[in-house]
């Protein structure tokens, strides 16, 4: 059952929190000089990668790599409005918004299955 669709979404999900976990510790990590945040993104983007191949699984690549892409540059943003105060400006909106949009038109109007 691990290879199912429902199955696919929830190591997805996994793959985008990890995802995020490792990207986010990469400031930290000051160029990898510093070993717990250097560890976490390691081992974020450890995860991250196992769960992405066990999603591919039983969903298209380029499904996948958009919903993964997209969510988490999203996600991201948040971390970074968050732990950096780092605040987007209006084009910084607008794109982001325009990546979920493509996302979602993926997911609901893409034929693509895997094989």
């Amino acid at each position: 059952m691990r290879g199912s669709s429902g199955f696919g979404y929830l190591w997805l999900a996994i793959a985008i929190v990890a995802e995020v976990i490792g990207t986010s510790a990469l400031r930290a990590s000051a160029g990898f000089t510093r070993l717990a945040p250097s560890l976490v993104v390691v081992g974020g983007y450890g995860v991250a990668f196992y769960c992405l191949s066990l999603t591919l699984k039983s969903m298209p690549v380029g499904i996948v790599y958009a919903i993964w892409s997209g969510v988490g540059i999203v996600l991201i943003t948040l971390v970074a409005i968050v732990l950096y105060r780092q605040v987007p400006d209006v084009g910084a909106v607008v794109g982001l918004s325009l990546i979920v949009a493509g996302v979602v038109v993926l997911n609901l109007f893409s034929g693509m299955q895997a094989h």
